[in-house]
Order: structure tokens, then sequence, then C-alpha cells
């Protein structure tokens, strides 16, 4: 049978777990990857890929509800995996379910273990109450992913387990919501663990991105949402296009998943087309983004988690975006939006980048980074040793150790000479 083949009849032949007749092999168990976004399932491919090479174990996948759910199919079709639609996955039993969201959980017929789809925990959100009128006040917010309106449903606290990165976060969960705290176990960042070890790949990262001996790369990093510096700094993009010397400076861009899963990559295109022709470049969105940021000497970075990231790499930092985002009091988020010096389109961009490189002081960067985790290296350990002490499996013997992030892939890249390849 075609590999091809074998694909089409995996995923459009209804499902029947619990029908063993049709199965060429007899699993001892079943985990469900749980995909709310595009982020959040590739947050989730770190975990279920510590499953591979093991025979007793069928990995299936599920797209739940979610506003930001666009791309998410594409995603999954890109995975080539077995997909259960949602409707009967929250009909199926499960030995465990994975996720890195907390969306309709608890309709689900499995132990659950919850990863952020992030660098922490660092942003306020709103409870979802659906209720019109004034603004929630403070008694209605918490801080994302440790929040008790998204652990607790009717008096449960709805994850079996709830991954965390840092020590620290342990305080903040206990201020949150006390009673997750028994099923909290820290793990570590896998994104940690794999810049780390791509840091002597840089070379072959700037490479790829087309970044010449004599120039430096300056990396911008947009999340999504109006407070984003992709929804805010429109004009930066253009004067750093226009005003930095092409033979000194290359420039590429980075934009969170649901930005292209918002407008759609036509749409990104056409908008891009005259800093496109002006020599800047944007990475795709199914390229591996840790390497752009090991490679770039300035990362021009809003509220989203990579300029978090960025702090372990050595480069330059800068921020961008909306000054107004709420951040969790004390976040290491909080703590490098405080720290980084601003970029200002309405001055010299080239003197901003000097002075910023003069003033940076390593120190205070790698005092950030050492909060993204307190397990540096362990994830793929930990975060194995997890999944089957909650699968009530022996887990193989195999040492795991983090790989380097995949060479980066552009859209399209400006040859920084004035042409388009």
């Amino acid at each position: 049978m075609s590999a091809k083949l074998a694909d089409v009849e995996w995923r459009h032949v209804p499902l029947r777990l619990d029908g063993e007749r049709w199965a060429t092999r007899r699993v001892r168990k079943r985990v469900l990857a749980v995909v709310h976004t595009v982020t959040a399932g590739q947050r989730l491919l770190e975990a279920v890929r510590l499953l591979d090479g093991d025979p007793r174990v069928q990995v299936v996948f599920t797209a739940a509800p979610d506003v930001f759910s666009h791309g998410v199919d594409a995603f999954l079709e890109e995975t080539r995996a077995l997909v259960l639609p949602w409707s009967q996955a929250v009909h199926t039993r499960f030995d465990l379910a994975l996720a890195a969201s907390h969306g309709g959980l608890h309709e689900l017929h499995a132990p659950v273990i919850v990863l952020p789809h992030g660098a922490g925990h660092n942003k306020f959100v709103s409870a979802p109450t659906g209720r019109r009128g004034p603004a929630p006040v403070a008694a209605d917010r918490g801080v994302y992913g440790l929040s008790r309106q998204r652990l607790v449903r009717d008096g449960v606290v709805v994850p079996e387990a709830i991954v965390l990165s840092h020590q620290e976060e342990l305080t903040r969960l206990g201020q949150e919501c006390p009673e997750a705290l028994p099923v909290a176990e820290v793990v570590g960042d896998p994104c940690f663990d794999r810049i780390t070890a791509s840091l002597p790949s840089r070379a072959l990262y700037r490479e790829a991105l087309h970044t010449g001996p004599g120039q430096e790369l300056v990396l911008l990093c947009s999340t999504w949402g109006p407070e984003s510096l992709l929804g805010q700094e429109w004009e930066l993009l253009e004067r750093l296009a226009c005003d930095l010397p092409r033979e000194e400076f290359r420039i590429a861009v980075l934009l969170h998943p649901n930005v292209w899963n918002a407008h759609g990559e036509w749409q990104i295109r056409s908008w891009f087309a005259g800093l496109r022709r002006a020599g800047v470049s944007v990475i795709s969105q199914h390229a591996d983004w840790c390497g752009p940021v090991v490679a770039c000497d300035f990362l021009v970075a809003d509220h989203g988690s990579v300029g978090l990231y960025g702090t372990m790499t050595g480069a330059r930092l800068l921020a961008a975006g909306s000054p107004d985002v709420e951040l969790a009091p004390g976040s290491p988020m909080a703590e490098l939006r405080a720290l980084a010096p601003r970029l200002r389109r309405d001055r010299p961009l080239r003197r901003q980048l000097r002075r910023a490189a003069a003033a940076q002081r390593p120190e205070h960067y790698a005092r950030i980074a050492a909060r993204i985790t307190s397990e540096p290296g362990r994830f793929a350990r930990r975060m194995r040793a997890l999944i089957y002490r909650k699968l009530r499996l022996r887990a193989p013997a195999a040492r795991l150790t983090a790989e380097p992030a995949r060479l980066p892939v552009t859209v399209w890249h400006g040859a920084r000479d004035g042409a388009a390849r």
C-alpha cells in the first residue's frame, strides 16, 4: 500500500478506537494530542516526539475549538498524523491527553497534561464570562495559564498535571490557584534547550538568512493583535528598510502564527511587497523560529515570547509594540520590557542600534534568561518521565538530548542590494 493511499484511508475512514479488529498492531496505550492553535500544536510536538520509537503507544490528534483555530487543519495535515474529529474525541476514552491550551479540556475522558505554549506565564487575561458591560475589574483577571478560571471547573482542577518551566512559577501558581499546586510539576522548557543546542551553529543560520560576512542581522519579531509590533509599528518597518545602510544591515521579520492564520499568506505577501523590494526577508510560518533568534545581532521584539528567548543569545534587544500591554508584575517579560530600550521611529535608527549595542549589559539579560527555566537541558528527560508515569508504562532507556533547530526558511528574501530573489 502506498504511503499516500495509507494516509487517505487513515484520515477519512471513520475511526473506531474501540474496535480492535481492524488494527494491525495492538497497542497498550492511546494518547490524544489536543491542538487548539498552531502555536499550541508546535509546542505539543515537542512532547509527542518523546514517544517516538515506542510501539506500545498510539498517538491520535484532534483539533479543539478555539477562536484562533484557523490554520490548525493545515498544521495537522502537515504532520500526517491520525486525526480524530473533536466531536468524536470527547466521546472516546484515552489513557492520556496532552494540551497546550485550556479550552474544552473538561469534556475529555482522559487525564490531561497541560503545557505552556510560550515562555512561561507573563500576561494578564480577563475571565471568559461572556458578559457585556464595563471592563473587567482586577478580580476578573488572572495570569494566563495559572489562573483559577482556566484551571478549575465546577470546583475541580481539570488537568492531571500542569507543566511549569521554572520553580518560581510554583509561587505564582500558589497565589493564583493554590488548589492546583499538588498537580504542578517543574519540567523545563523545550525551546530554551533547542536554542542552547543551536548556538554553535549560528553561522549556518546566518548563511541560510543570506547575511553576509560584513552585515549585521536585524530581526523584528511580532506577536499577534493590535498591540503587537506589526499592529503598532508599520512605519518603523518602513523606516528601518529605508534608513539602514544595506551594506551594513540585513533585515528579517518573524511573525506569530496567529498573524498568518488571521490574515492569510496572500495578504502578508501583499502587505510586504514594498518591503520585499527594499530587501526585507519574511521568515516562513512553517520554519523553525529558533534559528533566526540565534542568528540575529539585533532583536526588536514586542511582548511576545520570542523576545524572552532572545535574552539567551547575546543579541542586542530593543522593545517595540504598545508599551501599555498588561503584564504580570514581577514576571520575566515585565522585567525585560522595563530593561530593553525602546526603538523609536521618530529618531535616527542606526544611531539607536549603535547606542543599544554600546549600552547593553549582558549580565542583566543573562539574569532574565535564567528565569525562563530552572531545568536547563532537562525538558526531554523530565517530560518523558512525566508522560510515562501518567501512562503507567516503563519509559525507554534511551538517553534524550535536545537537537539543534532546523535551518530557517524564508517566504522570500531580499538581496539587500535592491533585488528580490
